[in-house]
């Protein structure tokens, strides 16, 4: 039996929707997650971060450990104190960042050894660190296996190896969490654009079991195209009982075309960063706020919306704040493509539940572009 019960209240086709539900609230899916990477999300407060409507947030394991470290943060109370945040939060296992953020790793059987990006310290992390740091001090929710991620292009022999290890991996993850109440453990599927290994990935998950499952290796580079090959097959090798998560997707379409193959849970950093460069994601696609044509344009970025930052604000005065390089700029405009996100994962599910997720599906796909 799952930790969390996941109750799936209507399909259509392979989309779904249903609710997650946790000791700290339900999770609406399908469901996007924003990224609180060092314990905020970047430019929010938790207040902002809630109004937009997020069931949940996503922490950083290997941004925490190093600052203000895990131990620190539970001596204060943990995550959901330490932030103020009292809805669920999940945390990823730390391995990602370990690869592709870390002066130098170094991967055994036994765990990975790196150097801080920050002071070049040197750590270990094994998949029995990993779960202490998210369960026992972090006190995360939802806790996910340690696991080893390849870039794309990845060569078969190299996809085999990091899936077979994350497999590993993903047992000693389960052993160490062993039966807990109040949190749930998820596994993650690899094996990068590789049907077998995907399939390999799945039925050893499967075998250990989990609470859920993410998909991972995707949002790597290998594209939108080359990503919904994957998840046409993907998603449904895993248990259709429990919620399935695509990890660190995406754009706007990247999460209509999932949920249409079947995936419940997406996080990325995607809406915050844009937000601080100087993009709007809208239902007709994204703006660019720096663009001399909104220097007078006196219409908010979606009238429509419950969002101030969305239907209070003109662009004009958006574009004023992004070229003046004002702080306020990037805290509306990253409020406003959260609030967006959310107003996309709610339309989805409204749309599942009323048996009309493929017009939606179309629709949303033709008034997308770019400017």
């Amino acid at each position: 039996m799952a930790a969390f019960p996941f109750e799936i209240s209507a399909t259509e086709g392979a989309a779904r929707t249903g609710v997650l539900k946790t000791p700290r609230g339900d999770i609406r899916t399908p469901a996007f997650m924003p990224v609180g990477t060092a314990a905020t999300v970047k430019a929010l407060t938790v207040d902002q971060v809630a109004q937009t409507g997020a069931d949940i947030i996503l922490g950083n394991t290997y941004h925490l450990m190093l600052r203000p470290t895990a131990e620190r943060i539970a001596r204060l109370g943990g995550l959901h104190r330490f932030m103020r945040w009292d809805r669920p939060i999940l945390t990823d296992s730390g391995g990602f960042q370990v690869m592709s953020l870390s002066k130098i790793a170094k991967v055994t059987e036994e765990a990975v050894a790196f150097q801080s990006h920050i002071d070049g310290s040197r750590h270990i992390m094994t998949p029995e660190r990993s779960i202490q740091i998210q369960a026992d001090l972090l006190g995360s929710d939802i806790v996910m296996q340690l696991d080893e991620c390849v870039a794309w292009p990845a060569e078969e022999k190299r996809a085999t190896e990091a899936m077979q290890l994350s497999a590993r991996w993903g047992a000693r993850s389960k052993a160490a969490f062993g039966e807990r109440e109040g949190q749930a453990l998820f596994g993650i599927q690899q094996g990068s654009t590789f049907e077998h290994l995907r399939r390999e990935s799945a039925d050893r998950l499967i075998e250990t079991g989990y609470d859920g499952y993410a998909l991972g290796g995707l949002a790597v580079g290998e594209g939108h195209a080359a990503m919904c090959e994957v998840l046409d097959y993907a998603p449904a090798m895993l248990p259709a009982d429990r919620p399935r998560y695509l990890m660190g997707v995406g754009k706007p379409i990247d999460l209509v075309e999932a949920v249409a193959r079947g995936i419940d849970m997406f996080d990325c950093v995607l809406p915050t960063r844009s937000g601080r460069h100087g993009q709007a994601w809208t239902w007709e696609g994204s703006v660019n706020l720096k663009n001399a044509r909104f220097a007078e344009d006196d219409s908010p970025l979606d009238e429509d919306s419950d969002c101030p930052a969305s239907s209070y604000y003109s662009k004009a005065y958006l574009h004023h704040l992004v070229k003046s390089e004002e702080i306020l700029g990037q805290v509306l405009l990253s409020w406003h493509n959260i609030a967006h996100f959310q107003a996309l994962t709610s339309a989805m599910r409204a749309a599942i539940a009323e048996g009309r997720f493929e017009q939606f599906r179309r629709d949303f796909k033709a008034r997308q572009r770019t400017g």
